[in-house]
């Protein structure tokens, strides 16, 4: 499972870089804790990490499922999927949020493409 681990690993990463640029950013922009508006390049920034969270909810399940019940190394290969596609989410967002869905769709298709692969792997194999 060396794969779905470091993938799992660098996810968890990653929300942590983008949990420091929320603390940065509401430093930057005049934003205390715990208001949750104020400049917009804060608000692009929180919700790019809020939505992270909520991706992570389906991707975490679904990435361990595919990589018991189908495989580690494709698990860890979309995984990275993933991954890129939270990244150019990232940037798209914080400089036009009109921008966003490239990102977001290359995301969720590693998403479902993990969770469709493990319920038909729970299937097959199971």
């Amino acid at each position: 499972m060396v794969w779905t681990v470091m993938v799992t690993a660098a996810v968890l990463l990653m929300y942590l870089v983008l949990g420091g640029l929320v603390s940065r950013a509401r430093q930057m922009f005049g934003v205390p804790a715990p208001a949750m508006t104020g400049d917009p390049r804060f608000e692009r920034i929180y919700r790019v990490h809020q939505n992270t969270a909520e991706q992570m909810i389906l991707f975490l399940p679904s990435l361990w499922m595919f990589a018991v019940y189908v495989s580690d190394l494709w698990a860890g290969l979309l995984g990275v999927v993933f991954l890129a596609g939270r990244g150019i989410y990232a940037m798209s967002y914080f400089s036009d949020p009109g921008k966003r869905a490239p990102g977001f769709f290359l995301g969720m298709f590693a998403c479902l493409a993990l969770l469709i692969g493990a319920v038909i792997g729970v299937l097959v194999n199971g």
